[in-house]
């Protein structure tokens, strides 16, 4: 593996950078001071910046107007968008751009792709499946749809239904379009970009560990043309890698921002007349929290690295699937931004728990993002069986 990211890639950092210098990590409330969500939606005004700065065509090829930049650019703008807390359906919009160009139809690209990049177009995806393996664990059916009389008439009984509940998926308030994962009678996994005002959908309000407002959808007979939805072998299981490795960006981007933090404060707080940052026990904590994050780094890179082209249907050769080392990098990731963000708060004393400070507001996001990520003794047991099925050596 090479460490070492393109011009192109290291253009998209700095990009990045640009935009989210101007962000504040507290621009919202704290989610412990509001009984509802800390805003109504997202940062648009960042959106649009984001699309100005060609952001959101990264991923996009430029047939459709993009730079046609790989997960690894993906994941280098999550890394620096967590590190101010930018309230943007970044990692979601362009995870479903890039499995629509990668399996959608030349249809559903050019309808899709080109609004995607121009910031026009807001996706989301339901978040309960992110970590399944088995189709069948999705929460939503999907059967075909034979019994509409214009469908018959004209031979083209080519629609779908979805029946089920998404819970807790981010951004579904705004979104244009929602992504949803389903599984047919036979077991196929597919996905179906549904408009969010399409008939039979309905929205509950939820609130995230961070504040943001989320919502369980609730899908009765939603009707979805064949051209709305993708079918292709494996498409699912790619996203959902995608979206789980893009999570372990954004925690690592969070733990940084929050060891950064801790750092310039434990620097300039004395007690006996000495910083605080050159005691023992507070030097040894830092640096058991930067190995921490330098193990998300590279487990990280690593499973963006196996996502990135040259890609064929077990992505870039390893002596595990993909999934391995996906798992890994859930592993470090959910483990560690809690422990970075526990031993800020730890290092920082009261002053960690105030809600004026954004070491409140980090500290909610790293929960979330943990929750997201699932428990690190799951991921271990997958990779038991991954290990077991795929002997090393």
């Amino acid at each position: 593996m090479d460490f070492t990211f393109t011009e192109e890639q290291q253009a998209a950092v700095e990009a990045a950078k640009a935009v989210f210098s101007g962000v504040a990590p507290d621009g919202v409330p704290s989610p412990a001071l509001t009984a509802g969500p800390v805003a109504d939606e997202f940062d648009r005004p960042l959106w649009a910046k984001l699309a100005d700065a060609d952001l959101l065509s990264l991923v996009v090829s430029p047939e459709y107007g993009g730079a046609g930049l790989d997960p690894i650019a993906l994941c280098l703008v999550l890394r620096e968008s967590a590190r101010v807390l930018a309230r943007v359906p970044l990692l979601e919009t362009s995870a479903v751009a890039m499995a629509v160009e990668r399996y959608g139809s030349a249809g559903l690209r050019d309808e899709i792709l080109p609004g995607v990049g121009r910031g026009e177009l807001v996706i989301t995806v339901g978040a309960n499946g992110r970590t399944g393996h088995d189709p069948a664990e999705l929460a939503v059916t999907a059967r075909r749809d034979t019994g509409r009389e214009d469908d018959r008439d004209t031979g083209q009984a080519d629609g779908w239904l979805l029946d089920g509940v998404q819970t807790g998926v981010p951004w579904a308030h705004s979104a244009d379009r929602i992504a949803v994962p389903a599984h047919t009678p036979d077991g196929r996994a597919v996905l179906a970009l549904v408009p969010r005002t399409r008939d039979g959908m309905v929205q509950a309000e939820q609130i995230s560990t961070s504040g943001e407002r989320f919502a369980e959808v609730t899908l009765d007979s939603v009707r979805v043309d064949a051209s709305e939805l993708i079918d292709a072998e494996g498409a699912w299981e790619w996203l959902r890698h995608l979206l789980t490795t893009g999570t372990c960006a954004l925690s690592l981007g969070l733990g940084e921002g929050v060891l950064a933090m801790t750092s310039a404060y434990t620097g300039k707080r004395e007690q006996f007349g000495f910083p605080v940052a050159t005691f023992q026990a507070v030097a040894v904590q830092a640096a058991d929290r930067y190995i921490d994050l330098r193990a998300m780094e590279a487990t990280l890179w690593q499973a963006a690295w196996r996502l990135t082209p040259p890609r064929d249907s077990a992505g870039v050769g390893g002596p595990l699937p993909v999934a391995g080392d996906v798992a890994v990098a859930k592993i470090w990731a959910s483990e560690g931004v809690r422990r970075v963000v526990q031993t800020a708060q730890h290092l920082h004393g009261g002053f960690g728990a105030d809600t004026d400070y954004p070491l409140h507001r980090y500290h909610a996001w790293a929960k979330q993002l943990e929750l997201s990520l699932g428990p690190a003794a799951a991921h271990e047991e997958a990779l038991g069986d991954l290990l077991a099925a795929h002997p090393l050596g």
